[in-house]
């Protein structure tokens, strides 16, 4: 397939100095920078809402990007990157406000801007408005959109309309950063490019599927944001929904954007929508207690709560949240997806597995059932995938047999560096290839499945099941006992 050419660009940063502009969005742009990808003309404007020195800007930048880099900074790279960025001050959503970044963007009119919200979703509207009244949007413009888009179906189409207003949908890009991780994009190559898989891709093969994203750290400094959306809005409405049309979806008809995202689409108006009686035994929520200190065991300190660490003496805002999930089409139908998320667990990471049916008989030993093949997709904190198989124990005694994995481990088998995802993410935003960005049905469809298990939980008062940090979650829950959320299908012993 043929890469687009990258066009000369500005890039205009709204909440510049944001953590997230910081910790991701610079590193990423100097990572492409010294790859020699990014090789146009372009400019990065930090847009700033009051003053600050340019100097401490600059070290908060070189301090991400150090921590993110594997080799030590070239000076002159960094130099020559930071010729690259404006400070701009935007005081506020006014004409005059915009004075500045309008007299700058002049005077590259010849440039594609691209406008990266990395602000609140309560600003994006102002912001696409303000920037239609002093003419910076044209028909080349694009916007980027952090989550969360919104805190509910209502919400999410307020802030779609008010976006309309100024850009047309094939002009933002709602992002997703799981979705610009190696092993994530490697799912289409590992599905569509082996026959040997997508010819058991189905539920007559396949006996269940596990997504699993577990946290160890606690809310930290996001509190308040996490108080409005629990484990269920900040990860399950996006990062794992996502995940699960990947699995699920069918083969598109060509690999461009709008085929593919049909396909999605697809996907999650097929998942079945859950009432009282069925949320009650597939959805079990919880929230972080006291536990033990994770880091360093021996320390006698104990971390702090949930409620400690937001500073309240009560909250029903869950910290963990795990789904038996049905799909009702012809591929997928019986077949359960399991989805869980958690904060303070036992340890960090993310992964997929494909756990497909046992044969069906034991021809070496008829009292046991031979378990099943797994393939697991590991996401992080390391890539890499594996088949697990069962494998003849060498020597004489007959045929004894035992789970051996086969791995792919990215860093072992290709060298160079792998970029991270937002690298990726924003390469694609710069071609305009939109595949791995959400569409708005696709996310109107997402939250009618996710709003139906919040009203659910509303209506019938649904209180958390405590969990202690440190641990795999709440043990006592269904989902956790006969599901294997202890990664027992791993063949591990976590």
């Amino acid at each position: 397939m043929k890469k687009k050419i990258i066009e000369p660009f500005n890039i205009v940063v709204f909440g510049g100095n944001s953590d997230l502009a910081f910790r991701k969005i610079y590193p990423a742009l100097y990572q492409r920078f010294i790859d020699n990808q990014l090789n146009c003309n372009f400019n990065i404007y930090a847009v700033i809402r009051k003053r600050i020195s340019d100097s401490e800007f600059r070290l908060n930048i070189e301090k991400f990007i150090s921590s993110s880099s594997k080799n030590d900074i070239d000076n002159n790279q960094i130099e020559e990157f930071f010729k690259k960025i404006s400070l701009t001050e935007v005081p506020n959503h006014t004409i005059e406000g915009y004075s500045t970044l309008k007299k700058e963007l002049e005077k590259t009119k010849e440039h594609q801007n691209i406008y990266y919200l990395s602000t609140p979703a309560s600003a994006f509207g102002d912001i696409s408005i303000m920037l239609k009244k002093c003419n910076l949007i044209n028909k080349r413009s694009k916007v980027v959109l952090e989550k969360p888009l919104g805190f509910d179906l209502a919400s999410s189409k307020t802030i779609n309309s008010q976006l309309n207003k100024s850009f047309s949908e094939d002009q933002i890009y709602r992002i997703d950063h799981y979705l610009g991780k190696e092993t994530v994009q490697n799912l289409m190559v590992l599905r569509f490019a082996n026959h040997i898989f997508e010819h058991a891709w189905s539920s007559e093969n396949i006996e269940s599927v596990q997504i699993t994203v577990s946290e160890s750290i606690g809310v930290e400094k996001r509190g308040d944001y996490y108080e409005q959306s629990g484990a269920l809005l900040d990860m399950v409405q996006n990062h794992l929904l996502q995940l699960l049309c990947l699995i699920g979806m069918e083969p598109p008809v060509k690999l461009e954007a709008n085929f593919v995202r049909d396909e999605k689409l697809k996907v999650l108006k097929s998942l079945r929508l859950l009432n009282y009686e069925s949320a009650s035994k597939n959805v079990v929520k919880g929230q972080y207690t006291r536990g033990k200190n994770i880091d360093n065991i021996n320390q006698k300190k104990k971390i702090p709560s949930y409620l400690e660490d937001i500073g309240k003496f009560e909250s029903n805002t869950e910290t963990f949240v795990a789904i038996k999930a049905f799909i009702d089409n012809w591929r997928w139908k019986g077949t359960p997806f399991y989805l869980r998320t958690g904060k303070r667990m036992k340890r960090r990471y993310s992964d997929i597995i494909i756990n497909f049916k046992p044969v069906k008989h034991n021809l070496f030993n008829n009292d046991e059932e031979i378990p099943g093949n797994a393939l697991i997709i590991t996401l992080q904190p390391e890539e890499k995938i594996e088949l697990v198989q069962m494998t003849k124990l060498p020597g004489p005694g007959g045929y004894r047999y035992k789970p051996v994995s086969l791995k792919l481990d990215f860093l072992d088998s290709f060298s160079q560096r792998l970029p991270e995802a937002y690298e990726r993410l924003i390469i694609d935003i710069l071609r305009g290839e939109q595949t791995l960005f959400m569409r708005q049905d696709e996310l109107e469809a997402a939250w009618t499945w996710i709003e139906s298990i919040k009203k659910c939980w509303k209506n019938n008062d649904i209180k958390n099941i405590l969990y202690e940090s440190g641990t795999w979650g709440p043990g006592d829950s269904i989902l956790n006992k006969n599901h294997s959320w202890t990664r027992k299908n791993n063949y591990e012993d976590n």
